[in-house]
């Protein structure tokens, strides 16, 4: 185990080499924890195609899944953002697909929260609205918003977030035009609705609101692990 600049350190694991928070308390709240490897003595055939492990046929653990797969059924490597692996690790076919898709997140809709949109903002049932900047921070556990005044969400204390939609896309479709959120304030436990509704820029918004979108399904699928 080695450190390295901006809080972060190299850790080696059975999978792979992994670049992680010192704390881990920091952690991405999109990250996944590396999963139990069954155990070789559990795994006489592989867990895909039943083909019977032997001197030949060499038994593979999905650095996904954590289950036990031949060559054939586990020979792709792809990169695994979630658990912050630095190389690409070997996946089962359908573990792959999945880490595949998700790297179209890291890839572009990540970019998109963290470089922010403007937006309307409503605290509670206040009448008084903002216009504020909202973009992810750097560690991307934090929604910023600032305007005249500034605060913060913490995601992981978001409870439910509802994207609202208009009907003013090109194809005469829906397209993302606000937010409504619910979440507990740092320091409370008393539930706060917080409203955001696209302002002069419609189009980063919208991109930024279908980033959001996504980044909460794997939000709640990290909170479910």
């Amino acid at each position: 185990m080695s450190s390295v600049p901006d809080g972060k350190k190299l850790v080696r694991s059975p999978s792979g080499l992994r670049m992680v928070p010192e704390n881990g308390a920091f952690s991405s709240p999109f990250s996944l924890d590396e999963p139990q490897w069954v155990p070789d003595k559990e795994c006489a055939r592989c867990m895909q195609c039943d083909t019977k492990f032997d001197f030949i046929r060499r038994k593979h653990h999905c650095r996904r899944c954590g289950r036990c797969f031949c060559d054939k059924c586990c020979s792709k490597k792809v990169a695994l953002q979630r658990m912050c692996f630095v190389d690409p690790v070997r996946q089962c076919a359908e573990c792959s697909l999945v880490s595949q898709k998700e790297m179209e997140f890291y890839d572009k809709q990540l970019k998109a929260l963290l470089g922010g949109g403007t937006f309307v903002v409503t605290l509670g049932t206040s009448d008084k609205a903002e216009t504020m900047t909202c973009r992810l921070s750097n560690n991307h556990r934090y929604l910023f918003l600032d305007g005249e005044s500034h605060f913060e969400v913490e995601l992981s204390r978001i409870s439910s977030m509802q994207i609202l939609t208009d009907g003013t896309s090109p194809g005469g479709g829906s397209r993302a035009s606000g937010m409504l959120l619910h979440y507990k304030p740092m320091g409370s436990e008393d539930v706060q609705q917080l409203r955001m509704e696209a302002a002069d820029d419609k189009k980063v918004a919208s991109l930024w609101l279908a980033a959001m979108h996504k980044a909460a399904k794997l939000l709640y699928e990290a909170r479910d692990q």
